[in-house]
């Protein structure tokens, strides 16, 4: 109903669409104020139909915990991000500078020279000094980064391709994904080289070897680390700095810390100046050192560098030629590396010298030693060569000889038929075994100081004495069979045991052993009457000494085989030594005519198989009870050499005495030692004639100018009186 008496329109809703007669729309007015047509409303959706409760619940749980989870996981990323920021922060600033890591060794090295001054041995961590990215070659450049790292100059330090590929990888081969593979940048490794900032500390607890172990542990926590130091590292150093340190830290096997030291000891040259064919086996040896240590094995080394070398041609270091060229020429180990000369010697020099400055160095030391490298070779083809015409395959038998000069320099030292070794246990300086009849020189030695005379007599008869706590004892010789009586000299030369027991008994088992200790036998000698026939047990490096001091003219040897020793950089040594010899023992014309007596022995004695083409040479053999032990120890004018042979573990030998192969491995040692050095003569006696049993019995020049014949001497006591030249 409309409202009356008011001015305003009805309230009618204006119709907002007019239509035409013809049904078509009116355009709708324009709104005042300039504003356009208004939008027309979108139609409302029609809801659809709701989910079940039982299935609309889950998927909003589901979607409540995926919301929850991003945002935790984005919180623990940003935590994650600022822990990694902050670790790498840490390692990066408390870092010492790169002068104070490139060496990372935890002792010092000991490299030997020989009597000429020439390299032959390396022991402890060898450091060649400090090489950079810049100075070392470019060819051991690139082969160290397309061996171990070729995306070095692209990463941060971390490359999560190669980490994913190595988990793959180890997880394919049914490790894992730890094991094997580790998908670590050069950085990373370097981080381990350096123990993630660790330094080794021996009051710690742990043993160097406990304490690498330990930085190259593989757990998740520990790999973590070294991606955070590594990161570090990138942010401390260059990428050259880093490679440096690498350079210098990296271990490739014999000794050698970095590639400086490899390359001084596999080629004899500078890191800077390597070839390609070398740069792939320095790089090569990095995966396994000890077993692609060249020195060990020269073409499992060499197959692994044909690797290397494939990798620098496909990464663009080297050209295909280059390669090519690199295949034909393979590289040559330097003469030391090669000839890998002198382990035992060398051995030996560590063990005698100061521990501080030999085994337990913590600085570089140059040993300069009385080592003869050609002497060395000599020794060691003469073994080989006995041993591959003369011992029957399959022998396990072993061998030692020592070679030396008169003074007691020792010039050459074989340990065991295996010579290219290190470590090894040295059968010349350690082993102790009875000598048998090469300790007889000892029993004449101390008689003719006593006054006797190469030619006096004794009588080869049998006799029988009591021990106290033993009972009867009958010595007897080497055959069963006596020969009634004779000189000295062929008592020697025969080896004849009851002529030595009658004289070691006449002079005293005292005099004696006074005489063998104080030309160095330094075992503990044996009390009873057996000590002359070398029942006592003493090393090859010993008896040698002792026939040294015989052949200097009677005076006592202590072997040596250090000259000086001196720090590296230092031109002042620590320590010198100019010759062994000692005190007197025995006079030196007692010496001539012991010397006259054992040349009897090499000319027609029972060492005549170590007789010498034009050379003078006197010496003698020793075989122990039941051929356990077989010796044969001589010398000429210019060199001493000692030989024994014999089974570790006391196994008798088969058919053999030291005149036997013993002698024979002394001659070829010798014939190759003198080799080239003219003939002179032995320092003895030279009589017109040899000695002889003059009238069937006469005892010429006994103690006392006596002479006398010992008629009815049929009884030991009478023996002993008529040596002696007792009357009653």
């Amino acid at each position: 109903m409309a409202q009356k008496g008011s001015g305003r329109s009805p309230l009618v809703a204006d119709k907002r669409y007019s239509t035409s007669a013809n049904g078509k729309k009116k355009a709708a007015p324009k709104r005042s104020g300039g504003g356009g047509p208004r939008k027309p409303r979108r139609p409302a959706r029609k809801r659809g139909r709701r989910l079940p409760f039982f299935l609309a619940w889950p998927l909003a749980l589901i979607r409540w915990v995926l919301r929850l989870g991003f945002k935790l996981g984005l919180v623990a990323t940003l935590v994650l991000a600022a822990l990694i920021g902050l670790g790498v922060f840490y390692f990066s600033s408390t870092m010492p500078p790169l002068s104070h890591l490139v060496d990372g060794r935890a002792q010092g090295s000991v490299t030997l020279m020989d009597r000429d001054g020439e390299v032959f041995a390396w022991r402890g961590d060898q450091f060649g000094g400090i090489i950079t990215a810049e100075t070392v070659s470019p060819a051991l450049k690139n082969a160290v980064i397309a061996t171990e790292d070729r995306r070095f100059y692209r990463h941060f330090g971390v490359s999560p391709r190669g980490i994913a590929s190595a988990v793959r990888i180890n997880l394919s081969e049914g490790r894992g994904p730890l094991s094997g593979n580790g998908g670590s940048t050069l950085t990373q490794q370097t981080a381990k080289l350096l123990c993630l900032g660790v330094p080794y500390d021996p009051a710690a607890g742990m043993t160097e070897a406990e304490y690498e172990a330990d930085c190259r542990t593989s757990s998740l926590w520990r790999k973590i680390k070294e991606a955070v130091f590594a990161m570090g590292l990138e942010a401390k150093f260059s990428k050259d700095e880093i490679l440096t340190i690498y350079l210098n830290r990296a271990y490739l096997g014999a000794g050698a810390y970095g590639f400086e030291a490899a390359s001084q000891r596999y080629f004899g040259k500078s890191a800077s100046e390597i070839r390609p064919a070398e740069a792939a086996i320095l790089a090569g040896a990095l995966t396994a050192p000890s077993r692609y240590d060249p020195t060990n094995n020269l073409q499992r080394s060499w197959d692994r560098a044909l690797t290397v070398l494939k990798l620098m041609e496909e990464q663009g270091y080297i050209t295909a030629q280059d390669a090519a060229y690199a295949r034909d020429h393979p590289a040559e180990l330097s003469e030391a590396a090669e000839a890998r000369a002198g382990g035992y010697f060398a051995d030996w020099v560590m063990a005698s010298g100061p521990s501080f400055l030999t085994r337990d160095t913590t600085e570089d030391v140059i040993i300069k030693t009385t080592f003869d490298q050609r002497l060395q070779r000599a020794a060691e083809e003469a073994l080989a060569w006995v041993f591959e015409n003369k011992v029957s395959e399959g022998s396990e038998a072993q061998a030692a000889i020592v070679v030396m000069s008169a003074d007691g320099a020792v010039r050459a030292m074989v340990g065991g038929r295996k010579t290219k070794v290190s470590g090894a246990f040295n059968r010349a300086t350690q082993a102790r075994r009875q000598t048998g009849s090469s300790f007889k020189p000892f029993v004449y030695a101390a008689a003719l100081d006593l006054g006797w005379r190469y030619d006096s007599l004794i009588e080869d008869a049998p006799f029988c004495m009591t021990i106290p706590g033993s009972g009867e004892w009958c010595p007897s010789d080497y055959d069963n069979k006596t020969r009634g009586w004779v000189t000295l000299t062929d008592a020697l030369r025969n080896s004849l045991n009851i002529p030595a027991v009658k004289i070691s008994e006449a002079v005293g088992r005292e005099n004696v052993r006074t005489v063998a200790e104080m030309f160095g036998i330094q075992s503990d000698l044996a009390a009873g009457p057996a000590l002359a026939l070398g029942a006592s047990e003493s090393t090859l490096l010993e008896m040698t000494g002792a026939y040294a001091g015989i052949l200097n003219g009677g005076s006592s040897v202590m072997p040596y085989g250090l000259i000086e020793l001196r720090l590296l950089g230092d031109d002042a040594p620590l320590m010198e030594q100019s010759g062994g010899i000692g005190e007197r023992v025995i006079t030196p014309q007692a010496a001539e005519q012991l010397i006259y007596m054992m040349s009897r022995v090499v000319a027609d004695g029972s060492g005549r198989r170590a007789r010498l083409d034009g050379f003078e040479a006197a010496g003698k053999t020793g075989t122990t009870t039941a051929a356990r032990d077989a010796w044969f120890l001589g010398f000429t004018a210019d060199y001493v050499t000692g030989v024994w042979m014999g089974y570790d573990d006391n196994t008798p030998l088969k058919g053999v005495t030291g005149g036997g192969l013993p002698a024979e491995i002394w001659h070829e040692t010798m014939t190759r030692v003198q080799d080239g050095l003219p003939p002179r003569r032995l320092p003895m006696i030279r009589p017109d004639t040899a000695p002889t049993v003059a009238n069937g019995r006469q005892v010429p020049g006994l103690p006392g100018g006596r002479g006398r014949t010992p008629a009815g001497a049929d009884s030991l006591l009478g023996v002993l009186k008529s040596i002696l030249g007792i009357d009653g």
